[in-house]
């Protein structure tokens, strides 16, 4: 496995204004203090998180490795999307807010004001960031050959073989119901509004974006950090790449997920980063009621044979996904037509639990996860796959995901070996009897 940056997030108090805090470790100039170490700890502990062994030694040679990364990372001049932070930082707040109750019991908890916090946590994920970044660029040439993927099965006792669970295999035509040209209207003389307010100098684009945008970003002031040209959907991309300057908003522009106002913050070569507001048009019941009831009617053609699941497909299907692969759902985390349940969307995984091989749904109503908006499907279960021991025969892109996670791992092993002899590192007498996973005695 890589090894990743703790996830444990550490609030450390003490080491901020106290001469007198106790140094447990020292990597390169960077202290790691006894403070800093009971705090993960106790953060382990919160979250039931295990930890593998005596956490004080566990704890303190993982945040020293993290260390041999970051230094690594100064070295490569790694640059940290802020957006990407935040968002990391406020789905950090928000499960703490979930799990005690309220943001005041979080700042009791933790004895600190929830912007103390934040500031604190947007330092830790920057850090992680950091490390990922490292490590991906070290392990981004690792590819399986089919002879490594059968060597390194062959190796793994069959007692030792991943167990598989139940997967499917499911087709799907989807139809995107019809949205009135009144409620378009309505959203674009909305989002003229806003732009007329943010030219006249009224309103900040971002506070409209906070109050009004219906995408994530929102939270954010709408910024999306700096992207390249295919991170971004097309005519968003086109839009966003022509603009010059941040203080102007761009004509509306229509994607698939909706209508946006795009406004430049800054331009480096090839990526920008670029604030919207997005406003989805809204579907009626009455169209949610047609698409419903043309659905049925190509299920039936179907079941009496006027047609096939793969020619309906391709004929009438909206999801251009699958259209063009009749209609067979790919599995975007696995790059397989192969899902276990909990990998569907929710509402086909709802549907296929309990039909038989080969049925075809009734039409129901779902979520695009890529426009958030409703649309109307059928689905076909092509295939179940009883969960079982792995095989090259059934399970050959698992293993060679298995594989090249190993691999990785040892190049990350390696890695740090080597850095290890770069680098000043200074273990505290009382932190040394330890069986460390690296070796840190020549240190």
């Amino acid at each position: 496995m890589m090894m990743l940056a703790a996830v444990a997030v550490s609030m450390t108090l003490s080491a901020q204004n106290n001469v007198a805090e106790e140094i447990a470790w020292v990597v390169g100039s960077e202290p790691i203090f006894k403070s800093d170490i009971e705090e993960q700890y106790r953060q382990a502990l919160a979250e039931r998180t295990e930890i593998p062994g005596n956490p004080y030694c566990v704890i303190p040679e993982r945040m020293a490795v993290d260390k041999l990364f970051l230094d690594q990372a100064k070295i490569d001049t790694i640059e940290v999307q802020n957006s990407m932070v935040m968002q990391m930082v406020e789905s950090r707040i928000n499960f703490w807010v979930a799990n005690l109750g309220s943001k005041e019991k979080v700042e009791e908890y933790y004895s600190m004001p929830m912007a103390d916090l934040r500031a604190k946590l947007i330092d830790v994920y920057s850090d992680q960031y950091k490390i990922e970044q490292v490590q991906t660029k070290l392990t981004e040439k690792v590819k399986a050959t089919p002879a490594d993927v059968r060597n390194y099965f062959n190796k793994i006792p069959t007692d030792s073989l991943p167990y598989i669970p139940r997967q499917v295999e499911v087709q799907i035509i989807t139809i995107n119901p019809v949205i009135p040209q009144q409620e378009i209207d309505e959203v674009k003389s909305r989002l003229r509004d806003y732009t007329q307010r943010v030219n006249n100098g009224e309103t900040d684009f971002s506070t409209l974006a906070i109050l009004y945008s219906e995408d994530g970003s929102s939270t954010y002031g709408g910024e999306v950090g700096f992207k390249g040209r295919a991170e971004l959907l097309p005519e968003y991309a086109n839009a966003a790449f022509n603009l010059s300057d941040t203080k102007k908003v761009s004509k509306i522009v229509e994607t698939e997920a909706g209508f946006h106002i795009i406004q430049l913050i800054e331009r480096r070569g090839d990526r920008v980063n670029t604030r919207h507001i997005l406003l989805r048009p809204k579907v009626a019941e009455k169209d949610l009621t047609e698409a419903i009831n043309r659905l049925d009617t190509i299920k039936n053609d179907i079941t009496n044979g006027k047609v096939t699941f793969e020619q309906a497909a391709m004929l009438v299907s909206q999801d251009k996904d699958s259209r063009l692969n009749n209609g067979v759902m790919l599995n975007a985390k696995t790059q397989t037509n192969r899902f276990e349940m909990a990998d569907l969307p929710a509402e086909v995984a709802k549907k296929v639990d309990k039909m038989e091989v080969g049925a075809i749904s009734e039409p129901f109503v779902m979520m695009n996860a890529a426009t958030n908006r409703q649309q109307v499907a059928i689905v076909r279960l092509s295939r179940r796959i009883d969960g079982h021991k792995a095989n090259l025969t059934d399970d050959y892109q698992i293993m060679k995901s298995l594989y090249e996670q190993h691999r990785k791992g040892e190049i990350i092993e390696d890695w740090v070996k080597e850095k290890q002899k770069s680098i000043y590192v200074y273990i505290e007498e009382g932190w040394r009897n330890c069986d460390f996973q690296y070796d840190w005695s020549g240190r």
